[in-house]
């Protein structure tokens, strides 16, 4: 609630203000963090680096050789050294070496955050002095920036691979290790995994790592040929050993990320993240209801949590999957939890936005998408539940855009609405835990083993 009558109140002023888009840019302008001065002065490839705003899609970064005279100016121009609006993490490593003029000692810079329509939702930041003497960088491979193990959220048995690109690269080589390497710059024989991406900042690892590993990544250039070095090589684990008490299983929402340039590793945007309890994310992006039963054994028995939060379905839900099969496939889950001695504790499913479906993932979204979250959330409030629908409007009524960008994913505020519900009811969840004592039984019919089966399922 307290979130929609900020809104409220931004839209009043925009309207008072006499200008639609003046809200937006009430969110403070990118505080830069790196300062190169003349007695430090920057190498010929240094780090912008600026504080992060979750609600940026991406930032628009200028670099001047004079303040320009007008600080309005239209880019690309003659007085700009440097120009992108394609930065999706909030720092650059800025090549100042492959510039087909000469660089001036001295530049000037500023950033400001976008939305996803092209449209400034914050001021540019102050302008930046930028010294420069060119001399050799010591930036010489992506810098990781994925902070495993850091506390509430961090634990992901589906772990997202995270870097500032290094100046020069157009492409990324990302290895799994199970033991660190020599040095960061060691070539290793034998990497547990190894893949090669165009040109991003972030890498879903598409299997599960059960155990203590170490990462990292390096630039490539066109024809695949090393730029620089590999990063420092970080190291995460996921031990059993550990003995998590609470595991989250579900698909990406569960997983984390939103807002369409963050991912599981900004950690805001877990609702785990919140929760005044640790966890272990068992979530995997993109799941439906069927590959939830399906990797149940593999990826949840190892760590025998005694209690597992269940949220997903949505993918299954919203391209058509009946909500007959969705039940089935919450009744084999929990069922699965018990004979295991894991108490399933369901979430109920926030609604979907299909317009921004559409125009995000220009995906289409089942036409009667609305009745059957309903009937989830129907039976899910006939178990062991948690309502994080409940803060949300209820289908047909969709997501607002103010909680999920992509009309899928909630935001960090979204996410943080969650954790504080899932919080707010975590002791009910533990008395009732306590007096049902194992004794819930979850029945399914052969008609409806059959049903699940033969329903098709989303790939």
């Amino acid at each position: 609630m307290k979130y929609t009558i900020f809104f409220l109140v931004l839209s009043i002023i925009a309207v008072l203000s006499g200008d639609a888009y003046s809200f937006r840019q009430l969110y403070p302008a990118p505080e830069i963090s790196t300062h190169y001065t003349q007695a430090v002065p920057a190498s010929d490839a240094p780090l912008l680096a600026w504080n992060k705003n979750t609600q940026a899609v991406y930032y628009e970064l200028e670099v001047f050789n004079k303040i320009p005279t007008d600080l309005k100016i239209n880019a690309p121009s003659p007085e700009h050294v440097y120009f992108t609006n394609q930065v999706f993490i909030n720092a650059f490593n800025l090549d100042l070496k492959n510039f087909d003029h000469d660089v001036p000692t001295t530049l000037y810079w500023r950033v400001r955050a976008m939305d996803i329509d092209n449209r400034p939702i914050t001021n540019f930041s102050s302008m930046e002095v930028l010294y420069t003497d060119n001399h050799p960088t010591k930036i010489n491979s992506p810098i990781p920036d994925a902070d495993y193990d850091s506390g509430n959220g961090s634990i992901l048995l589906y772990p997202v691979y995270q870097w500032i690109p290094n100046a020069g690269a157009s492409k990324f080589e990302i290895e799994i290790l199970s033991s660190p390497p020599e040095t960061d710059n060691t070539d290793s024989s034998q990497p547990v995994y190894s893949h090669t991406i165009d040109f991003a900042c972030e890498y879903y690892d598409p299997f599960p790592r059960i155990g203590t590993y170490y990462w990292r990544v390096r630039g490539l250039d066109d024809s695949g040929q090393p730029v620089g070095d590999y990063s420092q090589t970080e190291k995460f684990s996921n031990d059993p050993a550990a003995h998590y008490n609470v595991g989250i299983f579900g698909d990406s929402i569960s997983h984390g990320g939103g807002h369409m340039s963050y991912s599981p590793a900004d950690f805001e945007f877990s609702y785990a993240h919140y929760l005044n309890f640790p966890t272990i994310n068992l979530s995997e992006s993109g799941d439906t209801i069927e590959r939830m039963v399906n990797r149940f054994d593999k990826d949840v028995l190892p760590f025998a949590p005694k209690y597992l939060i269940i949220m997903g379905a949505s993918n299954s839900l919203r391209a058509g999957v009946p909500a007959d099969k969705i039940i089935v496939g919450l009744k084999m889950l929990q069922q699965k939890c018990y004979q295991n001695n894991i108490t399933p504790v369901l979430l109920t499913l926030p609604p979907i936005n299909p317009i921004n479906i559409k125009k995000i993932f220009n995906e289409g979204t089942a036409s009667g998408w609305a009745d059957e979250f309903n009937k989830v959330n129907a039976y899910i409030r006939t178990q062991l539940y948690i309502d994080t629908a409940a803060d949300f409007p209820t289908p047909p009524d969709v997501l607002p855009t103010e909680y999920a960008l992509d009309g899928l994913h909630l935001d960090d505020n979204g996410k943080e609405i969650m954790g504080r519900t899932i919080n707010a009811n975590w002791q009910r969840i533990i008395e009732t835990a306590a007096e049902n004592d194992g004794s819930v039984d979850v029945d399914i019919s052969d008609d409806e083993l059959k049903m699940f089966y033969d329903t098709p399922d989303v790939h």
